[in-house]
């Protein structure tokens, strides 16, 4: 991953609606969820819910496919998972160690 691709992932995830909604989606799994489901979940009016998920759509780790009148949400676990190898890349100044595995412990250096 770019370091332009990731300071736009993690500035599409520094502010909560969309840290929620980005949340809300990798706990849906594969299947993601529905625009309107996820505005009753997060408690967001669905204009304001509409603004923030093309926030991460944009920012690449969100994608939407529509399904009839309806737009079906899905985390980009790809994407994802690039960002969090891109932010533990030098963890524990490179050595492989199990502290530094993506999505394991954080690193104690």
């Amino acid at each position: 991953m770019e370091t332009s691709n990731a300071i736009t992932a993690l500035t599409a995830l520094g502010h909560a609606t969309r840290l929620a909604a980005f949340r809300l989606l990798v706990e849906a799994g594969p299947a993601g969820r529905m625009a309107g489901d996820i505005a009753a979940t997060l408690q967001v009016p669905p204009a304001t819910l509409s603004f923030h998920l093309k926030e991460l759509v944009q920012a690449g780790l969100v994608e939407s496919e529509s399904q009839g009148r309806h737009v079906c949400y899905r985390a980009n676990f790809r994407a994802m998972s690039g960002l969090i190898e891109y932010l533990t890349h030098n963890c524990c100044a490179g050595s492989p160690s199990e502290q530094c595995a993506p999505l394991g412990n954080p690193c104690s250096c």
